[in-house]
């Protein structure tokens, strides 16, 4: 029984003594982290600026194709006929026009 105990109470002591020899060093400590306030505010350049909005408006100009492609096809179920063009179509706007519709 005096084994038992002996044996528990070195296994404990294990986990709560440092042990000796030869340690491994510390690891280095972990980088803190840059506060944004820390310095001033950067601004894009003028040619990031100009790349932004370019981007905006071709994204811009695809929606506003999607939503009057959505409306002539609204107005057709309806039986309205909207005049949808589009640069490159094979109609004529003479044809809109002969119709009295304004393209």
């Amino acid at each position: 029984m005096r084994d038992l105990i002996a044996r528990i109470l070195a296994y404990i002591l294990t986990f709560v003594l440092p042990g000796r020899g030869r340690h491994a060093a510390d690891p280095a400590p972990s980088p803190v982290p840059v506060s944004p306030w820390s310095r001033p505010w950067s601004s894009p350049t003028k040619e990031e600026a100009q790349a932004l909005f370019r981007k905006q408006a071709e994204v811009t100009m695809r929606l506003g194709v999607i939503r009057e492609r959505r409306t002539a096809a609204v107005l057709a179920t309806l039986g309205v006929d909207y005049p949808y063009s589009y640069p490159g179509d094979h109609f004529e706007t003479a044809a809109y026009a002969a119709a009295g519709v304004s393209a």
